[in-house]
């Protein structure tokens, strides 16, 4: 029996281990998918403005979930920031412009005004989604969407439905790059 062990216990350590990936990169997986609309997202802008996603309906919005906490978080700002940059105003076969609207995680709303400032992040649409507990991704709008882990970024057409999830700043560059009007 010793001899069984000590043959196979490498292949059991990493059948297990290869489980335990798996397993992590499905549970990691927001509940939406592509191709249905995106869950409704209402809420009050930082400067107390009432706000509905409905109302963007005609652009590209890239909803990204993001917190101050959060360090890969924030060094993806600077690539969202030449992305709201270069299509804010574009304009699209089939929508008007680029819109980001940031759903930050937060257990602190001052924290959560401050980072957007040092940050410079831009544009106009900031959300906060108020975590109640320790547990951070429990507020009602990271619920909507299922996300598990931030940054998550959810791209949505001109009609709503969502068309990407998670892609790279990169990867989001060439899907709008192929989408201008020539």
């Amino acid at each position: 029996m010793l001899q069984f062990i000590k043959r196979y216990s490498l292949g059991f350590l990493l059948l297990g281990l290869a489980a335990y990936f798996i397993g992590r990169y499905f549970y990691m997986q927001p509940k939406v998918v592509n191709g249905e609309n995106a869950p409704t997202i209402q809420g009050q802008l930082i400067d107390g403005t009432a706000f509905d996603i409905k109302e963007l309906k005609g652009k590209y919005v890239l909803v990204d979930f993001w917190g101050s906490w959060c360090g890969p978080c924030l060094v993806e700002i600077p690539g969202l920031k030449k992305l709201h940059q270069k299509y804010k105003q574009a304009n699209f076969k089939d929508a008007n412009g680029l819109t980001i609207v940031s759903v930050g995680v937060e257990r602190d709303e001052e924290r959560w005004k401050k980072a957007i400032l040092r940050t410079g992040m831009d544009w106009d649409h900031h959300l906060l989604d108020l975590s109640t507990s320790l547990k951070f991704l429990n507020g009602p709008i990271a619920q909507e969407f299922g996300v598990k882990q931030v940054p998550s970024k959810f791209l949505l057409n001109e009609s709503g439905v969502i068309i990407g999830i998670n892609q790279s700043i990169d990867a989001l560059d060439a899907f709008l790059e192929k989408r201008l009007k020539e």
